[in-house]
């Protein structure tokens, strides 16, 4: 089942949730029709998106919006709560562009918790835009406008992966494939100057995963 979400733009003040279970064995498919942008309201008081899912026993869910766009002035805290059941599967992918074409970014916090099997998987909090300090430095973005990660859980991976540098050339951008302590879950980080190329990033983080021959349990290729 593919599921097409459409949101105009959250402006300040704005309090938007979305609750999603995908039951056992189901499979389902969440993307957008356009781009999220998220703009300066008739108040100063941030707007929130707090989404929680959930995915029972072998059931799969693969979230894949279209890039969410922080504009000048506004400020988006946006939140995603995500329960697992040990035999689902996850690809979940995030992007964001920090501000317009010659223009800053707004304020944009996001945090992303995962449990699975009741267990915590993963806990990531990340802000970007005035105040958030050195959001632009070296040690982050840099000169970079787009960011994003793709987050897969698999419960057919069965061998440890090993952290991988899907490309290091400044000029189109930086990512790292990095495995979670539940070996069967994955998570690439990627920063770009356009979104065209940290889609690309983020594409072939994830085509290594299943292109790239593991060797088994035994050692054996």
């Amino acid at each position: 089942m593919c599921v097409l979400a459409a949101m105009s733009a959250p402006l300040g003040g704005d309090r938007l949730a979305l609750d999603i279970t995908v039951e056992t064995r189901a499979r389902l498919e969440v993307t957008s029709a356009a781009a999220t942008i998220a703009l300066r309201g008739p108040t100063t008081t941030p707007a929130t998106y707090d989404v929680r899912i959930r995915v029972d026993d072998d059931a799969s869910l693969h979230w894949l919006p279209e890039p969410l766009i922080s504009t000048r002035d506004s400020t988006l805290h946006q939140a995603f709560a995500v329960d697992l059941a040990p035999t689902s599967h996850l690809l979940m992918r995030e992007e964001q562009l920090l501000g317009r074409s010659g223009e800053p970014p707004g304020h944009l916090t996001t945090r992303l918790t995962v449990r699975r099997g009741g267990r915590p998987l993963l806990d990531q909090h990340t802000a970007y835009g005035d105040p958030a300090p050195a959001w632009d430095g070296p040690a982050v973005l840099g000169s970079h406008h787009a960011t994003g990660q793709l987050l897969l859980v698999d419960p057919k991976l069965h061998t440890p992966q090993e952290p991988h540098v899907v490309s290091d050339d400044p000029a189109e951008g930086h990512a790292v494939l990095t495995p979670l302590a539940d070996h069967q879950a994955l998570i690439a980080t990627a920063v770009a100057p356009t979104p065209a190329q940290l889609r690309h990033l983020l594409d072939t983080a994830l085509a290594y995963v299943y292109e790239t021959p593991r060797p088994d349990a035994e050692g054996q290729p």
